[in-house]
């Protein structure tokens, strides 16, 4: 059983290199401290059209985008119930990807997996011959963007080329951890649901799910039997167009962050954001490449967080805590118990640059004798 413990608010302050939730500027924090107002008053209005088509702007996409109060997870089972009759493929390469298999099984769906080592990516080939040579029908292919349990990268627009190719399959991608940091041409590449969180790569505080839906995927759900109540492509969608609201009551505060921090974002660009990421990403490679490794495939490592490993055996686990207690950073060791002291992870995503990510690396050297 767990015990209470108290939370005292005295902490000292740090500044976080985790693969989320990660650093937020001091006026999207202040943004949250309005007096409260309604969810249905015509402020309201004001303010989810504004967070909505400030998103798709950002975003270049043409396709509905809903913003709901939750983490990003809630759009693996809300995705899976409106769009999957039957049957879900779901290449896996790391911990996210399986749990997304892992929701479609408990909601009752077919799932098979095409699974890969963990390090290695998603290769568009392997979906063609899936497609191609199998029995089943797929109502949807869901695939993780940025596996952040890993490092990888996966290269979703090639497998999205891929899938347009099969008009009667769905393309569903979590990108959680990149979204916002590494650039997709979302209507390009045949994206049917995008979906992401607030507190990686967009630099905001945690409990808003971003979400991206293609007319296909609403006609979709729309000649479905069930889908999901909370998180239905029609119900919030419809809810939108009648009364520019959301179909629940929001959190209201952090939807004010939400906007302040969205229009940082648009004043940066989503170029110039995505060319700040990869800068930081190729540093932080070239980093570890000179005192350790890096343990994605080559070619397919993340932009937005480094999984590195440990060539060095250094202890992953003091490591950390010491380069928090004097330095007041956090970074993040390996994803549970295959990576955890073999691996650790840097998060170099939202409002970081290169200078912020230097000293990190330097107190990592310092500490470690590197």
């Amino acid at each position: 059983m767990t015990n209470k413990r108290e939370y005292t608010g005295d902490y000292p302050d740090k500044t976080l290199y985790i693969p989320g939730p990660t650093e937020v500027r001091e006026d999207v924090i202040e943004a949250m401290c309005e007096p409260m107002f309604g969810h249905r008053m015509d402020r309201m209005t004001d303010l989810y059209t504004t967070i909505v088509e400030d998103t798709k702007e950002f975003l270049g996409t043409d396709n509905d985008v809903i913003v709901l109060t939750g983490s990003g997870t809630e759009f693996w089972e809300a995705s899976t119930l409106n769009l999957v009759d039957e049957n879900i493929l779901v290449p896996t390469c790391g911990s996210f990807s399986e749990r997304h298999a892992n929701v479609a099984e408990r909601l009752g769906k077919n799932v098979d997996r095409l699974e890969y080592d963990w390090g290695q990516a998603i290769k568009p080939e392997d979906i063609r011959e899936t497609l191609e040579e199998s029995d089943t029908h797929y109502d949807v292919v869901a695939t993780v963007m940025n596996e952040s349990s890993t490092g990888v990268r996966n290269p979703i627009e090639e497998i999205g080329d891929v899938i347009a190719e099969y008009p009667d399959t769905y393309f569903v991608v979590d990108a959680v951890s990149a979204l916002g940091g590494d650039y997709v041409d979302i209507d390009e590449h045949n994206i049917d649901v995008l979906f992401a969180s607030s507190q990686k790569a967009f630099a905001m505080p945690p409990g808003l799910a971003i979400c991206t839906v293609s007319e296909d995927a609403y006609d979709a759900e729309l000649e479905s039997d069930s889908a999901s109540w909370y998180g239905g492509f029609q119900r919030t969608i419809d809810y939108y167009d009648r009364k520019g609201q959301t179909h629940s009551t929001p959190a209201i505060p952090i939807m004010l962050a939400y906007r302040t921090q969205m229009k940082h974002m648009l004043e940066e660009g989503h170029d110039a954001r995505d060319e700040r990421h990869r800068e930081m990403a190729e540093y932080t490679q070239e980093w570890a490449r000179e005192h350790f490794d890096m343990f994605p495939e080559a070619g397919y490592e993340s932009q937005t967080v480094s999984c590195i490993e440990n060539t060095q055996g250094i202890d992953v686990a003091d490591t950390i805590e010491t380069v928090s207690e004097e330095y007041d950073f956090v970074f993040s060791n390996g994803y549970g118990s295959q990576l955890g002291e073999t691996t650790f992870r840097i998060g170099h995503m939202g409002e970081h640059d290169l200078e912020s990510i230097k000293a990190l690396t330097d107190a990592i050297e310092d500490v470690a004798g590197l």
